[in-house]
């Protein structure tokens, strides 16, 4: 499956306000880590951040606070900020949580959904489905958040949705394998469609069966390269010492 080749933004932040530059510098840096420009494990330096983003130093540490904050990133002594890492252990839990959050969510959906709703949810998925034709993995990236805030907040339960709004983010890191390949954007804009025919005809099964499915893709795919790694990295021991007698 070919990707889609993006370059990373390297824009200077102008914004005189400081919450200004460090909402935007964040997420600047989400849409890296959701697009494979940085892995698991990169460092985060702050003097790098400094001169591509040209913000002073107590703003840099803000964007790292924040994003260790919301699970993209974590510190460790004596090395500082890095793009954080998952075990597969994590991201089955990860996702097991997701589900739970996420499927009764679409189950609290009062059905119909009223007019004016689903106008909104259908503009927005139409603007998800022009990225995804163009290729314009921003936008794309973007719109498929403002989707599903969409979708969960018919629910009408606001810590819910502050709660898989928070679990969604902390999984950037695990849809960098399959947030630039074009067959799995064009599936996930593909559901988006069935979910909003499920709301359309008021089939409730249908659309939580949906919302799960949805999670599978990345989930999967970050597990089978974790373990891909791990057997490379088994045999490349293996080889070594075999080679050391």
């Amino acid at each position: 499956m070919k990707e889609i080749a993006l370059k990373p933004k390297s824009t200077l932040i102008q914004d005189t306000d400081t919450a200004s530059q460090v909402r935007r510098v964040v997420e600047t840096l989400e849409e890296d880590i959701a697009f494979g420009y940085m892995h698991p494990r990169e460092r985060l330096i702050e003097d790098e951040l400094l001169e591509r983003f040209g913000l002073k130093r107590h703003v840099v540490r803000q964007v790292l606070a924040e994003l260790e904050q919301i699970g993209l990133v974590e510190r460790k002594k004596n090395f500082g900020a890095l793009v954080k890492s998952y075990s597969v252990k994590e991201v089955v839990d990860l996702y097991i949580v997701r589900d739970i959050l996420e499927t009764n969510c679409a189950r609290q959906i009062k059905l119909p959904v009223p007019a004016e709703k689903m106008e909104q949810l259908e503009l927005i998925q139409k603007k998800h489905d022009a990225a995804v034709m163009e290729s314009n993995l921003q936008v794309a990236f973007r719109m498929n958040l403002a989707f599903h805030k969409a979708l969960f907040s018919l629910s009408d339960n606001p810590v819910l949705t502050e709660l898989i709004e928070l679990t969604a983010q902390r999984t950037h890191i695990v849809r960098s394998l399959t947030i630039v390949v074009p067959q799995i954007l064009e599936q996930s804009r593909q559901d988006h469609r069935q979910m909003i025919n499920a709301l359309r005809t008021g089939d409730q099964d249908r659309l939580v069966e949906l919302c799960r499915a949805h999670l599978l893709p990345s989930r999967d795919a970050y597990i089978a390269q974790h373990r891909r790694l791990e057997y490379s990295s088994e045999r490349t021991g293996a080889i070594t010492q075999s080679e050391n007698f």
